[in-house]
């Protein structure tokens, strides 16, 4: 720090946290009075307001009685420069409290009438007796396309949800009524739509008439009202439109939103030949459109404590100030930068085009509270670095805390208001001294503030990620400060591309592409660190777990403080952080023991469904089925070192066994992926094809007598027979089933067969020759239908069993369990093991020997 910056420091004033107590009071008693009964709402308010109106009439009489005190005491006061002496009474007690008092009673009033909104009128009635009625809603947010969820063996249908005021409803007697009452409208999309869009990110829910829809506009639909989903919901009622009820237009939507409506469209289309990654990053970057942003991506930026980048925050809206104003701690200097001064702009006519700039942010990215908070954080966060005085901008935090929440009460109960408020309380009080702190121990100044930064913000916010996540990232400073530098070029080129879309859309291309360079940049920062193997590690949930992370920060605070002191300790951590973030192989299998050397097969832990890998030589595997989970399985497959994959073979197209097939070929060399001949259900077989299609990777059918051989394995096609399709038991029965030889060892894979099947199987061609067998992958997750006599007839030495802790299926079933034991089978499942690994170890089985099993591994 220079000799001016430390004069600077010592003459800025004491922090004024005045107005922090009246603001924490109002967050605190909106959040506890929206969902209170109404007359709670006004006692609190009647009460305080009385009260305070009481105090600041007291404070104002004893402040006239004070005027007219002798002058002899001025003297005397001059002394604690402006404040009152010791032994004075405090007169600015009773205004302060006062005030927090009126706060206090001003957000009881405003939740309570925000609550009211919920209560009142026909709309709680009508979706109390989940009546169907004929409605007019008027669009108060985008539509937006839920994110496909795995449930069971099938993925949940797609489904729009659209916040809407209902405002004219006709109820099933014919009565006619007008209101304004917040739902949550949720509409069926076509099966089309549930396609999963990580191949095509653009891909929509092609035929749903909703997603099109803007704000503001307003619309006639018929469907059935129903309470909200959970208490404490910001809406009335939900309104659940079925599929073929298709709305009708009758108020276009405004003019800003129109506007609006077609800049976020010109970014898309602008968007539209770029990387996947960037293509659906970049509008989220800009806008707050992430739309396109697949599952695989959310749960990357999620794993990294990245996701504030894929929606609109406060550091968008600080780039564009900075390019207008300047750098930091020059934008009240003579010698300002930024493009004002150079084009000649006095400092008002600069403050007119920031109030244009936010209003224009404000405009583009919605009116919707997220946006306002990101508008006001980011403002006070530029006034923080570009004024230097930091210290005295908590005032204008609490300030914002309290209009906002006062405007909309239901922020109050927002996780992402706090953690935006907390970041920002962080970069203005921590960040500050922990830059310093750093630079005195001679990091260089940009990296200091970066990191200083990035590690105050983490500090105060993983708490709170903890409550919702039940996880602690342990990649989230670097990555974020390696994201850091690629915000801004990819923010500036976004905007540029979105402003010149309209009126030349080459520009806004150009631009984009420009942009796709960092904003692929980000991505990849996501992804490299979500994939680590010890990118994070799990956490107790809930509030408890986040008071318990909270004190263990402030510990480790602490902790470090004392350990930057030596060069060595600091070295010493930074290398021990890296190893567990990372875990090399060679270490890991040191350490932990896995994967055991010489292993044949391993049974990954990816939850409730099914991933098998075959060791088919050095860094190779056949992966048999991909599990529900991209990233469990990629996890599993880095801790195997698998890098070439020569075959997926995925048995049959339920979610369980292919939804994670994203995390089987990202990063590998995979050769071609065989599939069942039965293309059901049918989304999940569109999602397997075009995500083959995007790695250009050939699909085949495999076919009951087919062989093929890779390094040591060797194995048989024994399912599905050519000819016909499967009985009525449908995808289950038409699973690919393996006979494996390797090392010695015969597997038997059966994939979800149904006794039917296995029965079939046991009768046909290829099948007829089945005997006793080594390992036995059990079907169907262990499932109680089983056919004894298949059992009895291969009578493995080994049972695996995939199946998730704790799944509503009752899988393994215990008659099941209690077959395979009754006959001398040893019995492992993934849901109590862990990752399970057979290894081999002499004749196999008709030999009796060479079999032996490790556990435990991830």
């Amino acid at each position: 720090m220079t000799g001016a910056e430390q004069s600077d420091a010592r003459q800025e004033d004491p922090v004024d946290l005045r107005l922090v107590p009246p603001a924490l009071a109002a967050w605190a008693t909106t959040a506890l009075l929206l969902t209170a009964p109404g007359w709670w709402a006004a006692a609190v308010a009647t009460v305080c307001a009385l009260v305070g109106a009481g105090l600041l009439i007291a404070a104002r009489t004893g402040g006239a009685r004070g005027t007219a005190r002798p002058a002899t005491h001025a003297p005397h006061r001059s002394t604690y420069q402006g404040r009152p002496a010791p032994h004075e009474p405090r007169a600015w007690r009773s205004p302060s409290a006062a005030l927090l008092l009126l706060c206090t009673a001003a957000a009881a009033a405003s939740a309570g009438l925000h609550g009211a909104d919920l209560r009142r009128g026909p709309v709680p009635d009508l979706a109390a007796r989940y009546a169907r009625v004929d409605a007019e809603v008027e669009i108060t947010s985008d539509p937006r396309l839920t994110r496909p969820r795995i449930s069971g063996d099938h993925a949940a249908p797609a489904a729009v949800l659209v916040e809407a005021d209902m405002v004219r409803v006709t109820a099933p007697d014919g009565t006619v009524y007008r209101t304004r009452a917040p739902v949550l409208v949720i509409a069926d999309s076509p099966r089309a739509a549930a396609v999963d869009r990580s191949a095509d990110p653009s891909a929509g829910p092609r035929g749903s008439p909703w997603l099109s829809r803007l704000p503001t506009t307003r619309l006639r639909v018929t469907g059935s009202l129903a309470p909200p989903l959970t208490g404490g919901d910001r809406v009335a009622a939900v309104l659940r439109v079925r599929l073929g009820e298709r709305p009708h237009v009758v108020g276009a939507p405004s003019g800003p939103q129109r506007l609006a409506g077609a800049l976020r469209a010109g970014l898309r289309r602008a968007t539209d030949g770029l990387p996947a990654d960037a293509r659906a990053l970049l509008p989220g970057l800009v806008v707050g459109d992430t739309a396109r942003v697949t599952p695989e991506l959310h749960a990357a930026f999620e794993a990294t404590d990245l996701l504030h980048l894929t929606a609109v925050s406060g550091a968008n809206f600080t780039i564009l100030l900075a390019l207008l104003i300047g750098p930091p701690g020059t934008a009240h200097l003579v010698e300002r930068r930024g493009l004002a001064p150079r084009i000649g702009l006095p400092l008002r006519t600069t403050a007119v085009l920031g109030g244009g700039l936010t209003l224009g942010f404000v405009v583009v990215c919605r009116p919707e509270p997220s946006v306002l908070r990101a508008a006001s954080c980011g403002l006070i966060a530029l006034l923080a670095v570009a004024t230097g005085r930091r210290r005295s901008l908590i005032p204008a935090l609490a300030t914002a805390v309290l209009l906002l929440v006062l405007y909309d009460p239901w922020l109050a109960r927002s996780y992402g208001f706090l953690l935006s408020v907390l970041a920002t309380g962080a970069l203005l009080t921590l960040a500050p001294r922990w830059s310093a702190a750093l630079r005195a121990r001679r990091v260089p100044g940009r990296l200091a503030e970066a990191l200083g930064a990035a590690a105050a913000a983490q500090a105060v916010c993983a708490p709170v990620v903890a409550v919702l996540a039940a996880r602690v990232s342990l990649v989230a400073v670097p990555c974020n400060l390696l994201a850091e530098f690629a915000v801004a070029p990819a923010t500036v080129l976004g905007f540029a591309a979105l402003a010149a879309a309209p009126v030349a859309m080459p520009v806004a291309e150009f631009c984009a592409w420009c942009a796709s360079w960092p904003a692929g940049w980000i991505a990849g920062i996501a992804r490299t660190g979500a994939a680590m193997p010890g990118s994070g590690v799990d956490w107790p949930g809930g509030w408890r777990g986040g008071a318990l992370l909270a004190v263990g920060t402030a510990l480790l605070v602490v902790v470090g403080r004392r350990a930057l002191r030596s060069a060595w300790v600091c070295g010493a951590c930074a290398l021990l952080l890296l190893l567990v973030v990372v875990q090399p192989a060679p270490l890991t299998r040191v350490i932990t023991g896995w994967p055991p050397p010489g292993w044949r097969l391993v049974m990954c832990d990816v939850g409730q469904g099914d991933a098998l890998v075959l060791a088919a030589g050095p860094d190779a595997g056949i992966v048999v089925d991909a599990g529900p989970d991209p990233v469990r399985v990629d996890r599993c497959l880095r801790a195997l070192g698998i890098t070439k994959i020569p075959l997926v073979l995925l048995t049959h197209f339920h979610a369980d066994h292919v939804a994670g097939l994203p995390g089987v070929l990202r990063g590998r060399s995979v050769g071609a992926i065989e599939t069942t001949g039965f293309a059901e259900p049918a989304d999940q077989a569109v999602f397997v094809r075009r995500l083959a299609a995007a790695h250009g990777l050939t699909m085949v059918r495999a076919v009951a007598g087919e062989r093929r051989r890779a390094g040591p394995l060797d194995w048989q096609v024994l399912w599905p027979p050519p000819g016909p399709g499967p009985g009525p038991d449908g995808p289950n029965d038409a699973s690919v089933t393996l006979l494996v030889r390797t090392g010695g060892l015969t597997l038997l894979l059966l994939g979800d067969l149904e006794p039917a099947a296995q029965r079939a199987l046991t009768r046909s061609g290829a099948g007829a020759g089945l005997s006793r067998v080594d390992v036995l992958k059990v079907a169907h997750h262990g499932s109680a239908y089983q056919d004894p006599g298949l059992l009895r007839r291969v009578a493995p030495r080994l049972a695996l069993i995939s199946a998730g802790a704790g799944n509503p299926y009752g899988h393994p079933a215990p008659r099941t369990m209690a077959a395979l034991r009754a006959q001398g089978t040893a019995v492992l499942r993934t849901d109590r093991d862990g990752a399970i690994a057979v290894v081999s170890g002499g004749s196999g089985a008709r030999g009796g020997a060479g079999l032996e099993v490790a556990h435990g591994g991830p």
